[in-house]
C-alpha cells in the first residue's frame, strides 16, 4: 500500500514543481508596455516575427510599416492621457524610420538611432486607431520595447518668444530668437514652432534647421530626427513641431539664441513651454520642475 501511495504521489509533486517553473507568472503586465501590439505589417511582402525573448524582429521594406493597432471594440482610443511613445532597438537600425500616429503626425528618426519617442503634446490623439513603425528602405530592424509614457503628472506652461511671419522657401529665409529670451529655459522645456507647410507645385516634403546661432551646431533635443544635413521633417498633416531641450541646449541658447531655417516651412510664432509638475500636498495646483 505504501508502494501504491509512493507512486501515486510522487508523479503529482514533480508535476507540481514544473507547473511552478514552466511559465505561470502571477506578475502583472505592465499597461504602458504595448509591444505585443505590433504584430502585423502594411506590405504583404513585409515580415514580422516576435522572438522568446519579446523582440520584435521586422524586415521592413519601403513603404511598408510595422503596424500597432490600437483599436478597442472596433473603435479608436483616446491617448490624451500619454504624453509620447518610445520605440526602443535591439540593435542600432540600418536606415531612417519615422513613427506615424493615426496617420496624423510623425518623428523621424536617423539611420543608427537606438531609440525613437513620438510627442503627443500639441497634436490630437483622442482617436487613434493605429501607431505606425516605418522604414525609408528595405532593411532589418529589431524591436526591444514600445512603451507609451503617462503625462497627467506633467502641465506645460507657454511663453511666446518671437512671433511674426517666415516663410523658408527653398532654404531662403530664416530667423533668430534672441539669447534673452531663453533665461528662464531649463533642461527638458520644450521649444515650439506653430508653422503651416507650402504646398507649391512640386513641393512634396518640409524640413526644419535648428542651430545655436551663429554656430553650425544643431541642437541636441532632435538629434535623432535629423538626417544627414541636420534638417527635421515635418508632416503636413499637422502644424506643430516641438524640441525637448538638453541641459547642453540650455547652455549654449541662453549664451548664443537660436538660428532657424528650412525648407517650405513657414512660421508664425513660437513658444518655450515650461515643464511642471501636478502635486496633491497641500492643495497646490502644480510645483515647478
Amino acid at each position: 500500500m505504501k508502494d501504491m501511495m509512493r507512486f501515486v504521489y510522487v508523479p503529482f509533486l514533480v508535476a507540481s514543481v514544473l507547473l511552478c517553473s514552466c511559465g505561470f507568472d502571477n506578475t502583472p503586465k505592465d499597461p504602458n508596455d504595448v509591444t505585443d501590439k505590433f504584430n502585423s505589417t502594411w506590405n504583404i511582402n513585409e515580415q514580422c516575427k516576435q522572438d522568446d525573448d519579446g523582440i520584435i524582429h521586422y524586415k521592413a521594406q519601403s513603404y511598408g510599416g510595422l503596424v500597432g493597432s490600437f483599436l478597442k471594440n472596433n473603435m479608436p482610443v483616446d491617448l490624451s492621457a500619454y504624453e509620447s511613445i518610445t520605440f526602443q532597438f535591439a540593435k542600432p537600425v540600418p536606415k531612417a524610420i519615422q513613427v506615424w500616429v493615426a496617420n496624423r503626425f510623425k518623428t523621424v528618426g536617423k539611420a543608427g538611432a537606438t531609440s525613437l519617442t513620438c510627442h503627443f503634446d500639441g497634436q490630437n490623439v483622442t482617436s487613434v486607431d493605429m501607431i505606425v513603425l516605418q522604414a525609408c528602405d528595405t532593411c532589418d530592424i529589431a524591436v526591444e520595447s514600445v512603451r507609451l509614457t503617462p503625462g497627467d503628472a506633467t502641465v506645460w506652461e507657454p511663453e511666446n518668444v518671437w512671433k511674426g511671419t517666415c516663410a523658408f522657401g527653398n532654404w531662403v529665409n530664416g530667423f533668430v530668437v534672441p539669447a534673452k529670451v531663453f533665461e528662464s529655459a531649463y533642461e527638458g522645456d520644450k521649444i515650439e514652432f506653430v508653422y503651416t507647410t507650402d504646398k507649391s507645385p512640386g513641393i512634396t516634403y518640409w524640413l526644419f534647421k535648428t542651430i545655436y546661432n551663429g554656430t553650425d551646431t544643431t541642437l541636441q533635443g532632435n538629434s535623432n530626427e535629423l538626417n544627414e544635413w541636420g534638417c527635421a521633417s515635418v508632416s503636413e498633416k499637422t502644424s506643430i513641431y516641438r524640441i525637448v531641450l538638453t541641459a547642453d541646449d540650455v547652455v549654449n541658447l541662453k549664451e548664443k539664441g537660436l538660428f532657424v531655417n528650412g525648407y517650405y516651412a513657414i512660421v508664425s510664432s513660437v513658444n518655450l513651454l515650461h515643464k511642471y509638475y501636478k502635486v496633491e500636498e497641500d492643495d497646490d495646483d502644480v510645483t515647478a520642475f
